[in-house]
């Protein structure tokens, strides 16, 4: 996945500066091209899809029911802000998708990337009880992630 995001401030106009919004074009490679589950702490998305056959969701807060639905071009999905939601490439060709956020600083945390990548990491007794792993799966969970935990 290749994302190319920009603040109002690099948009054209440059009058749209201060006016909440940012923009993001997305292209997803063929056969699971993925924007991993993630959030944005400030933000609420609309996703508009250009190319490609995306398979997107959100999971709403508990009971954490799962929201999702196929996509093809022209389709639009929101994401309502702070919730965990992906978008998935399910064609055999490339994907490409426009998704704007009614923020100039929208954040992004990316699940996994949070969760077994900090620095420092989080202890590996702690993942290992939450996500009821063995600890060496932890472990190795957040040497795949850049976590240095050894």
């Amino acid at each position: 996945m290749k994302c190319w995001s920009y603040t109002c401030a690099e948009l054209p106009p440059k009058g749209v500066n201060t006016l909440g919004i940012s923009l993001a074009r997305i292209d997803y490679a063929p056969n699971g091209g993925l924007n991993p589950p993630h959030f944005h702490p400030r933000a609420t998305e609309i996703l508009l899809v250009l190319e490609g056959t995306l398979y997107v969701g959100f999971i709403t807060s508990n009971p954490n029911r799962l929201i999702s639905k196929v996509l093809n071009p022209g389709d639009v999905f929101v994401f309502p802000i702070g919730l965990i939601h992906f978008q998935f490439n399910i064609a055999k060709t490339n994907g490409v998708a426009i998704a704007s956020l009614n923020s100039q600083n929208p954040g992004v945390v990316t699940i996994a990337n949070a969760t077994f990548g900090t620095n420092p990491p989080i202890n590996p007794d702690v993942l290992a009880k939450a996500f009821q792993l063995d600890k060496q799966v932890v472990k190795n969970l957040q040497a795949k992630f850049g976590g240095s935990n050894n």
